[in-house]
């Protein structure tokens, strides 16, 4: 199978997995949780989190920024961290937008005192209708954490068995807390992940695959501290330039 055709078989399933969850597991699981909820305090990571992550994200991002400014090399691991940072806040953009477009209510008010499941028996979708209390649909805490997560899935394989330890608390901390239908975390699985496997594919597609343009130099060029300039030298007639440019490289000292 080709990735496109991985992609719309993972899309598949997740429509089914979120509409059987919809139609027979959300409502019992979160009377559940509810019950859990009193006598546990389960709610300390789906709240930490968000207020965490934006703020880090942003800070290894102006990091990155000025270490470009200062022409610093990219290596591996800040190619890495430059790729988490992307896809994160990639996938915080869509999954604002598309929650907005659901816009499914919550099972519960954790909020405050808003429209849920628990309270009012508010129950299901209503596209666009906007406002806090219909912004459930996908998990933005499993999205986050599986955007990152995918990336470092492709980067660094040897520790696969702990990124599915993160992505498997964040999700069920997120449900016993109540803070989300179990059909929202699944969703917020399959954007999340789409976003870091995107992310990655458009990364190797424009600078590790030999077949576009020419990556290849430009990987031979970091590695050799080999930086390209383009110069107005001579007349196309003297230099056999089309158009009486050229490129000169030239080799940094430093």
């Amino acid at each position: 199978m080709t990735d496109l055709q991985k992609w719309l078989a993972s899309f598949v399933l997740t429509v089914v997995l979120v509409a059987i969850c919809y139609l027979w597991i959300d409502r019992p699981v979160a009377l559940l949780a509810h019950e859990t909820r009193q006598f546990l305090p389960l709610d300390l990571l789906p709240r930490r989190l968000p207020v965490v992550a934006a703020p880090l994200a942003g800070a290894t991002l102006l990091v990155l920024a000025v270490r470009a400014l200062m022409r610093r090399p990219l290596t591996r691991p800040y190619a890495v961290l430059l790729l988490c940072t992307l896809s994160f806040f990639i996938a915080e953009g869509l999954k604002t937008y598309l929650k907005s477009a659901f816009g499914r209510t919550w099972p519960e008010s954790w909020m405050g005192p808003h429209i849920s499941f628990i309270r009012d028996g508010a129950y299901g979708f209503s596209p666009f209708h906007g406002g806090p209390a219909y912004t459930a649909f996908p998990s933005g805490h499993t999205t986050a954490v599986c955007a990152v997560v995918s990336v470092l899935w492709a980067c660094y394989p040897k520790f696969r068995p702990l990124y599915v330890s993160c992505v498997l608390a964040t999700a069920v901390a997120v449900v016993v807390a109540n803070f989300h239908f179990v059909s929202d975390v699944i969703a917020g699985i399959f954007l999340g992940t789409s976003v870091g496997w995107i992310t990655m594919a458009m990364w190797r597609a424009g600078v590790e695959d030999p077949s576009y343009g020419q990556s290849a130099n430009f990987a031979a060029a970091n590695r050799s501290d080999v930086h390209w300039s383009e110069r107005q030298l001579k007349p196309a007639r003297e230099n056999g330039g089309a158009d009486g440019r050229t490129i000169e490289r030239i080799t940094d000292d430093r």
